[in-house]
């Protein structure tokens, strides 16, 4: 497990969806580190508001950069998923103006090539971005099995499988996650997501449609190769688990210091209670090396 970044300063956390900015922010606070969290009206949860922190709307980044010098803030964190907006809507304060080049290359090329330039951007400014796995190496899955049930000949088979198809579309900047069962590739992530490709998957099992003879199957999530992984780690939470179950599925593997898990216990009680396992795998593939 990879020891604990060298903070310098205050961390900022630029949160947007979901538990994680949440969960960093208790985990930095714990070890004593001071943080102010900078939160994406429309994305970030409302109970960021906990901790130090000021709303931003999209297009403030003016606004953005002063609450992270006011406070302090040369380390940087960038945590939660969020919606591309549409900037032709987008309100832009002066900073933002600044910046519009920027602004306006977020609008073309894939997620890989987005997320490189927002890291580039925060660094250009001055500040240290780092992974939220880098600063809190507990939210990452562990190597081997956190659950009761542990998978089958089968199911390793199927998580090999797995893991080169999502190690192939990843190279086309396509998806971090695939399902696949008794050999079979019975979905792959696109642009909806890990949970609307599982609920896709729950709904090719409920019609029977080319599923009755193949087993449960197992979903993997993993980075792409290349992937900016100190902004966008893939993420697991106990939601991933029930509708893995949902999809009739046996258990989910990750890559093992490579995926965020989204409160942890919880995730891993769901996964006992529901019958699935849950795992990290070591990557191998020569994109690690």
């Amino acid at each position: 497990m990879a020891e604990t970044a060298k903070i310098e300063g205050p961390l900022g956390i630029i949160a947007g969806q979901g538990p994680l900015p949440c969960a960093l922010a208790e985990a930095a606070q714990a070890r004593g580190l001071p943080l102010h969290i900078v939160a994406i009206q429309g994305e970030a949860r409302e109970d960021i508001e906990r901790f130090p922190h000021t709303w931003i709307k999209w297009g403030e980044i003016g606004k953005m950069l002063h609450a992270l010098d006011q406070n302090g803030c040369g380390d940087l964190v960038i945590i939660g998923a969020v919606n591309r907006p549409d900037i032709s809507k987008v309100k832009l304060d002066a900073g933002a103006i600044k910046a519009l080049p920027f602004i306006l290359s977020l609008g073309r090329g894939g997620d890989d090539h987005v997320l490189s330039r927002v890291v580039r951007f925060f660094e250009q400014k001055g500040y240290r971005v780092h992974g939220a796995g880098d600063v809190v190496p507990e939210l990452l899955a562990g190597e081997g099995a956190m659950t009761a049930k542990t998978p089958s000949a089968e199911d390793r088979s199927d998580i090999a499988l797995a893991f080169r198809v999502v190690e192939t579309l990843g190279k086309l900047d396509i998806g971090q996650a695939a399902v696949v069962a008794g050999g079979h590739v019975l979905a792959v992530e696109a642009a909806e997501g890990t949970d609307a490709m599982l609920v896709r998957c729950a709904e090719l099992r409920a019609s029977g449609r080319n599923t009755r003879r193949i087993p449960s199957g197992v979903l993997v999530k993993a980075p792409k190769p290349g992937q900016e992984e100190r902004i966008d780690l893939p993420t697991i939470g106990a939601e991933t688990v029930r509708k893995s179950a949902a999809a009739g599925l046996s258990g989910i593997a990750v890559a093992a210091g490579r995926v965020l898990i989204a409160d942890r216990q919880a995730t891993i009680t769901a996964a006992d209670e529901l019958g699935l396992f849950l795992m990290g795998e070591r990557l191998t593939r020569a994109e690690t090396a």
